[in-house]
């Protein structure tokens, strides 16, 4: 399970996607990280001052003349120049540097910063006021047909600790930021692979349902992404070259057994009539063996079209006792005893009863095969299966998974035949949705099917 998950595309795709955003979100926070790391001046103390400053600008009152007469800042910034009015102060200028408005500890009239004010609009200046460092920022105040300036000034240790504060927060907040990222991402992306890939699951579970029974079906290329449509293609050709090919295998095994039966019958007549013949025995078995394993074609040929099949109620019971009537010469010859288990009300099948004829005696017949003289194989039918059991050396545990497979013969097999018995079998069972099955036993072997 872990294996499969590991190789499939959307397990792949859902890696490689989180493990982009991660590093993409963490090389940005470094870089977040380092600018506020070493630029601090530059991001958040910048950005403190022009609040400030932009805060004052905001609070200004007018008077009737159009002249600032009051400063009402917001409830923090008015906080902040009361608290620590000797780190943070403002003043508010005319257009020829006069202090018309000032916090309590810019009250004195020497300016901050020589010169014309419009010259230093707009502008961050770090100069001395007193004894000690201020950052100070200027602001163009337009009012009506007059320009005034606003100043904020703050000190570079209030700038310091305001940075300090900040800055230590970043690292956990981008943490926590990366974090819940990934996971949003992870669960959104999940989602959408599941629906993304859904055409190309589909194509697969159809595909998967495609067997020699059904070689005509397709896949639909309907909703499938492009890039896969090609494979789709690609795999229907092949569908269709298989379908051929199929096609005229069935075909010719069907004309070379019919036209084979036909000559087999008139050797087997000729060499009755003629007792000068010699080996004629050993000529009869082998024109019996080549006209058995030209039936074994016929019927393989046969069962492997589902349309060659005609279903209908059949009772399995008695099905079983033909294959015992049919089969008791050959058991007697073997002086192997066929032993019937029916039930008393046995229950009808949806089936073809020839099919289920071929079947019991390919699988009763290779049992008489291989049971030893004095032995009893047991025919046993219920309403769930029919099994059939002998008493043999069983089969080798090596050689089970070959058992249905055409044309294969064990190597140590002492009987005739094509190796097509078992096949034809399986594949009568496949086209009723049966399951056969085969069991080694401490004496002999059972093979089962499972209704």
């Amino acid at each position: 399970m872990l294996d499969h998950w590991i190789r499939s595309l959307s397990a792949r795709l859902w890696v490689t996607s989180v493990a982009a955003l991660a590093v993409c979100m963490s090389l940005l926070a470094a870089l977040v990280i380092y600018a506020f790391s070493h630029f601090p001046e530059r991001t958040i103390g910048r950005h403190e001052q022009i609040e400030r400053a932009e805060d004052i600008v905001k609070g200004l009152g007018f008077d009737n003349a159009g002249r600032p007469v009051s400063v009402q800042p917001s409830d923090q910034t008015a906080w902040l120049f009361k608290v620590v009015s000797s780190e943070l102060k403002y003043r508010v200028l005319d257009q020829q540097g006069s202090v018309l408005l000032a916090s309590s500890d810019a009250q004195d009239r020497t300016p901050w910063i020589a010169g014309d004010p419009f010259q230093a609009a707009g502008k961050i200046e770090q100069v001395a006021i007193g004894s000690r460092s201020f950052d100070v920022v200027t602001l163009q105040v337009p009012h009506g047909h007059d320009v005034f300036y606003a100043q904020s000034a703050m000190s570079t240790r209030l700038i310091d600790a305001m940075i300090g504060a900040k800055v230590k927060q970043i690292p956990a907040i981008v943490k926590i930021t990366i974090l819940a990222a990934t996971i949003i991402f992870g669960l959104t992306l999940t989602v959408t692979l599941h629906r993304a890939l859904r055409p190309l699951r589909e194509a697969s579970g159809a595909a998967a349902l495609i067997t020699p029974h059904n070689l005509t079906a397709r896949l639909s290329p309907k909703g499938v992404p492009s890039e896969i449509k090609p494979l789709l293609n690609a795999f229907n050709e092949a569908l269709g070259r298989l379908e051929n090919g199929f096609s005229v295998q069935q075909q010719f095994l069907a004309s070379a057994a019919h036209e084979l039966q036909t000559p087999l019958t008139l050797i087997r007549g000729q060499i009755e009539l003629e007792p000068e013949i010699k080996h004629r025995e050993l000529l009869f078995r082998e024109v019996d063996l080549m006209a058995r394993q030209v039936r074994q074609l016929l019927h393989l040929a046969e069962v492997s079209e589902p349309q060659n099949l005609s279903f209908g109620e059949v009772d399995s019971a008695d099905v079983a006792r033909d294959v015992v009537a049919y089969l008791s010469r050959k058991a007697d010859r073997e002086q192997v005893k066929i032993q019937l288990q029916v039930p008393v009300a046995a229950a009808s099948i949806w089936a073809d009863g020839s099919a289920l004829f071929i079947l019991l005696k390919n699988i009763v017949e290779n049992a008489i095969n291989a049971s030893p003289p004095n032995s009893v194989v047991s025919l046993i039918v219920d309403n769930a299966s029919i099994q059939v059991q002998d008493q043999g050396p069983g089969i080798n545990q090596d050689h089970l998974p070959f058992l249905f497979k055409r044309y294969w013969r064990a190597p140590d097999s002492s009987h005739d035949g094509a190796g097509l018995g078992l096949a034809i079998c399986k594949e009568i069972a496949t086209a009723h949705e049966w399951q056969l099955t085969v069991s080694s036993l401490i004496s002999g072997t059972r093979f089962t099917v499972w209704l």
